[in-house]
């Protein structure tokens, strides 16, 4: 069996992970717990496959991918609408969890997607910790638009109670993620080179320190697409479509918006290039996008050299 070139698909619930294997078809499921993660990683550790595919299922993959990775196995997290899409096209309709994981092994050895090693502890840390902050932003927007619409006096108190909770633990994220920062000097320096850019602010550098560790490490065309940055063609015949981004990181490219907001106004370079698109006839929204890409692209280049912010001479 080890001689043969073997892809593994792993179907992760909260009660097991299921496995399936192409191309002996095998498939069985461990329980989602320590030791049967444990037992996992030793039998797929005999088996020496050549990669191991997984679904991004908000949070349930990481401690399968982190036993696994500990074990040397090559791990590949791939998108799930992707991966339902493959099977659409192959004709597979129906969904159970040992069919999604042997759709997961066919997907790996027909696509080979490219295996990249999991965040470290101190990354997906501050991953969830950005998480919970924006999900207090949510409950913040929340029970402010409530309090303006609602006739009860008492009813008002306790939203009252909730904001100034919400507003207390915000500004204690907010503070905790300042400490992590800083006693990270790695991060402390990346974070410095990307806040030294005018219009890029904190919350900014912090979201592309958790969930863009790639920048820097990757060419300026390959980075807009991994964030969803890169427009696509629409195109058929003679038919010549609008161009549009599509897919990609939406945290990064959420903070980047706002990012480029401020630069149109404070950072002479992007202020520049957005002028000239305007005047170009190009819309707002295309010229926001493409400052977007602009600003990825200089912070790209400048964690790559190792080099801070420097306003063009006038």
């Amino acid at each position: 069996m080890k001689s043969k070139k073997l892809v593994v698909g792993i179907d992760i619930s909260k009660a097991r992970p299921d496995v399936g294997i192409v191309p002996t078809s095998e498939h069985w499921s461990v329980p989602n717990t320590p030791d049967g993660l444990a037992e996992l990683a030793c039998k797929l550790s005999d088996l020496s496959p050549t990669l191991v595919v997984m679904e991004a299922t908000g949070g349930l993959e990481r401690p399968v991918r982190v036993v696994l990775e500990q074990a040397g196995l090559r791990c590949a997290l791939v998108n799930p609408r992707q991966v339902r899409d493959f099977a659409k096209a192959m004709g597979i309709l129906a969904k159970t969890d040992s069919l999604d994981a042997m759709v997961l092994a066919t997907f790996g050895e027909k696509v080979a997607p490219e295996a990249r090693p999991g965040k470290d502890p101190d990354s997906a840390e501050l991953e969830a910790i950005l998480k919970r902050r924006r999900q207090i932003i949510d409950m913040l927007t929340a029970e402010k638009n409530r309090l303006k619409m609602e006739p009860s006096a008492q009813v008002r108190g306790n939203i009252d109670k909730h904001i100034t909770f919400l507003t207390t633990s915000l500004a204690d994220i907010d503070k905790d993620l300042r400490t992590r920062i800083k006693d990270m000097p790695e991060w402390s320096e990346k974070d410095k080179l990307i806040r030294s850019v005018p219009g890029v602010g904190p919350i900014t550098g912090f979201t592309i320190l958790a969930l863009l560790p790639e920048l820097g490490r990757l060419n300026r065309k390959q980075i807009a697409s991994l964030v969803g940055l890169a427009p696509f063609n629409r195109d058929s015949g003679t038919f010549k479509g609008q161009r549009r981004i599509w897919g990609g990181r939406g945290p990064v490219r959420s903070v980047l918006y706002m990012a480029a907001l401020s630069a149109i106004r404070w950072n002479h370079v992007i202020k520049a290039f957005y002028t000239r698109l305007i005047e170009a006839g190009k819309r707002p929204k295309v010229a926001i996008t493409a400052c977007m890409r602009k600003l990825l692209t200089i912070l790209n280049s400048m964690v790559r050299n190792h080099t801070m912010w420097q306003a063009p001479c006038s």
